[in-house]
């Protein structure tokens, strides 16, 4: 599967738990919807990925990949120290030129 080239770059920063580097794939003011929390900006998605990635030690490996115009739902097994690992999750993506404006991550 071949993966948009921002894309490949999400999963590489957040399986090298790089969230400043992660943050950047993300339009100034969007939003994370994610376990019943939302977050708006990149400061904020930033901390909010380096307090996961931390916590449960999460590696991600993508699985399917649909896009159409600007919405994209990533299809990704996700692995780490969380209960019931590794579980299969959905990354509801909002899109805006190269990059996301939103993020809700569903299972």
């Amino acid at each position: 599967m071949t993966l948009p080239d921002n894309i490949e770059g999400l999963i590489q920063a957040q399986n090298e738990q790089d969230s400043t580097r992660f943050s950047q794939y993300f339009t100034a003011n969007a939003t994370v919807s994610d376990e019943g929390a939302s977050y708006s900006g990149r400061a904020e998605i930033e901390q909010w990925i380096q307090q996961a990635t931390e916590k449960y030690q999460m590696q991600t490996k993508p699985i399917d990949y649909q896009q159409s115009d600007t919405s994209a739902v990533l299809t990704v097994e996700v692995t780490g120290t969380f209960p019931g690992s590794p579980i299969v999750l959905h990354y509801h993506l909002g899109l805006e030129d190269t990059l996301i404006r939103s993020l809700k991550i569903t299972g």
